[in-house]
């Protein structure tokens, strides 16, 4: 057996390295930035661990098999980053030598998805501003959704529910209007009961309480603003710039006036 030389050894270790890059690119895909600000040292250990464990399996395989082989193997190796989606679509049972090893893959990969959530909460609240009023925060959902809405897919679009997220907070910005503008508790009732997304006993067990009922309702509208940038971050359209109100008419929002 001929150990490899340095030249292979430089070629299968950086080739597995890349390849455990596009492998992980791959499997985060939809899901969030691998290398964002949260997750770039988590992701930058896992594809600099698995490249070069692989090329360390594929020299040593090579001193028996070829150096050809070895290289080819060391680019190949890393798509054991998809362990992780695979052990969660079993059904077999798994044996315990492959729990104990991948057990150090699966526990980074799990850190680097909570590091990528972090990232994509970062990036959504930076775009949401929690002393916008009423009028503001509908204004804000109407222009992230169009702009959102020209760069999905219409499959996006479905599977992401942008309209039905954005009917649900020009509903839920409806009513809190109403009780800003000083409505009548019947008049409250009445709005409530006119759409799905606020005909909820959530809703109704605070009607002694309009205050806090604008609260919820302002709440629950500004949550499902954070899903729609949400599902503009999965997409790739980090670049949607923050909305900055200016002085508007109430006819400019989203939010019908009473």
């Amino acid at each position: 057996m001929q150990p490899p030389s340095a030249a292979q050894v430089g070629l299968t270790v950086a080739l597995a390295i890349v390849s455990a890059v596009g492998f992980l690119l791959l499997r985060c895909q939809g899901k969030g930035r691998p290398f964002g600000p949260a997750g770039r040292w988590l992701a930058i250990a896992i594809t600099t661990l698995t490249g070069c464990l692989s090329a360390g399996v594929a020299l040593v395989s090579g001193m028996v098999l070829s150096e050809n082989l070895a290289t080819v193997l060391g680019a190949v190796a890393p798509s054991g980053l998809w362990l992780s989606q695979m052990r969660g679509q079993e059904d077999e049972r798994r044996s315990l030598a492959r729990e104990a090893a991948t057990f150090w893959l699966v526990s980074l990969l799990a850190r680097l998805d909570q590091a990528m959530a972090e990232d994509q909460r970062t990036w959504c609240e930076k775009r949401v501003d929690d002393s916008w009023n009423v009028y503001e925060l509908s204004l804000a959902a109407n222009r992230y959704h169009a702009r959102i809405a020209e760069r999905l897919s219409p499959e996006e679009r479905r599977r992401e529910r942008i309209h039905a997220r954005l009917d649900a907070i020009e509903r839920r910005l409806d009513v809190a209007a109403l009780v800003e503008d000083g409505a009548s508790r019947p008049k409250v009732v009445t709005a409530l009961n006119g759409s799905r997304h606020t005909r909820l006993a959530r809703y109704e067990r605070y009607l002694n309480d309009l205050t806090r009922l604008h609260g919820v309702l302002r709440h629950d509208a500004e949550a499902e603003v954070l899903r729609l940038l949400a599902a503009a971050y999965r997409a790739g359209y980090r670049s949607l710039p923050a909305f900055v109100p200016h002085t508007m008419d109430r006819r400019d929002t989203g939010v019908r006036t009473r």
